[in-house]
Order: structure tokens, then sequence, then C-alpha cells
């Protein structure tokens, strides 16, 4: 078996060299961002240290209710933080839209994912659940949060476009079907390009993780492409029923645009 190696505190802390680093090229550009470089380097370091001793606990309690209490929070993080990236441009209707979408795309996908792809057993198997629902979950919140932004900014700017189309008739789907178009290709082109390059280009952050681990990389490719797959799929369908959903909250009962 090949050899792991483990980083000790002092390999750990070596790799803030990095972070020194970009703190020099910003100062010497005359960038005013190290205060937001430290605090997000603060940030990732306590909440990832926080999240590796929790799930050390999650992993060895295998409880059920466990499971799902972070699966809820991942959740209601992700949809909070489209939520928050818009604000005032949301209304009622596509905020809900946002929830249903977000939630019904990314547990549809992660369910047969574990049931049917992985066979987990139990199915709250946390060791496995949880990272494969943090990556799903959010490149869907990215995707989401690309789509939604392509149709508001797409019907405001063409708003004239739409109404022209509904006094000729059409239906408020029908009159902003290219606005809806354009909005889904932009929410998942990320995702198709980055399976594009994926294997020459780069290699994965969870297959080198694995690999640095001492797993097979054959394993961890059929890992990766496994998990690629239901990150398209969840990103595919959950940028769908936004759109689908979202479009309506532009139009009143009378089928004119707001």
């Amino acid at each position: 078996m090949e050899r792991v190696i483990d980083l000790n505190v002092f390999q750990v802390i070596a790799a803030y060299l990095f972070v020194l680093l970009l703190l020099f090229i910003v100062r010497i550009k005359g960038i005013r961002r190290e205060r937001e470089i430290l605090i997000s380097s603060v940030r990732m370091t306590l909440q990832l240290i926080l999240t590796g001793y929790m799930l050390m606990y999650i992993f060895e309690s295998s409880s059920p209710l466990y499971t799902i209490a972070v699966l809820s929070v991942m959740q209601i993080f992700a949809v909070q933080s489209v939520i928050s990236k818009f604000k005032s441009d949301l209304t009622p209707e596509l905020k809900k839209s946002i929830v249903i979408s977000l939630f019904s795309g990314t547990m549809i996908c992660l369910i047969y994912f574990i049931t049917v792809v992985m066979r987990v057993s139990p199915w709250y198997e946390a060791r496995y659940i949880i990272p494969v629902a943090g990556m799903i979950i959010g490149n869907s919140m990215t995707a989401v949060s690309l789509g939604l932004n392509n149709l508001i900014t797409g019907m405001r700017t063409e708003k004239s476009t739409v109404e022209g189309a509904l006094m000729l008739g059409a239906s408020p789907k029908s009159a902003s079907k290219h606005i809806i178009d354009r909005a889904f290709d932009s929410a998942i082109l990320p995702t198709v390009n980055s399976m594009i390059g994926m294997g020459i280009v780069f290699l994965p952050g969870m297959m080198t993780g694995q690999i640095l681990s001492g797993t097979s990389p054959v394993t961890a490719i059929e890992y990766q492409i496994a998990i690629m797959l239901a990150i398209l799929g969840s990103v595919s369908l959950s940028v769908t029923l936004l759109l689908e959903l979202g479009f309506k909250s532009f139009f009143n009962e009378e089928k004119q645009l707001i």
C-alpha cells in the first residue's frame, strides 16, 4: 500500500505563505483588499476546523437525525445565499421559486445518486451523503444564482420586446422564451465548461484529495465521473425549475408584464 503523507500543523501553517504573497501583490498594486483577504483566510480556517471536528462527531454517531439536520442547514444556507445576492429585486413569488427549485432539484438528484448509483447502506450514512450533498448543493446554488441574474436582467432590459410580443397575442411564456433560454444556457455553461477541461486541464478537488489520501486513481476517477454527472443533473433540474416557476412572477393575472 502506498504511503500517505499526513500534514502536521507546521506544514499547514507554511501554506499561509501564499496568503502573504497575495497581500504583498495587492499592496504593491495599491489595491485595498488586505482586510478582505485576511478576513476570508481566517474565516476559511476557523470554519473548516469547526466543520472537521463536527463531521468527526457526526460520522461516529451515525444518526439519521444528524444527517438530516446537516442537510437542512446546507439547504437553508444555499437558499439564503441566493436570496441575499438580489434582496430588493425579489418578489415573494420569486423567493418561493428559489426555495422550491433548489430544494427539489438537489434532493431528487441526491436521493437518486445515494440509492441507485452509490447504493449507500444505511441510507443516512453521513460519511457519504454529506460530502456529496455539499458538492451538489454548492454547484446548484451557483447555477441558480446565474440563471436568476440573467432572468431578472433580461426581463428588465428587454421589457419592450416582451410587451410587444404580448400585444401581438403571444403567451407570457412564448414572449419571454428567448430570455428563459438564455438564462438557462448561462447557468449551465460553467458546469459544462468544467467537464470539458476535467482530467486534462485540471484535476477536480475531490479526485485530488482521494489520490493524495492513498485511493487508487482509477477508483477516484470512477467517483469523480459519477459525482460530476450528479452535479450536472442537479444543476439542470434546479435551473429548469427556477426559470419555469420564476418567469411567471413577472406577469400579473391578466398576463401583463409587471
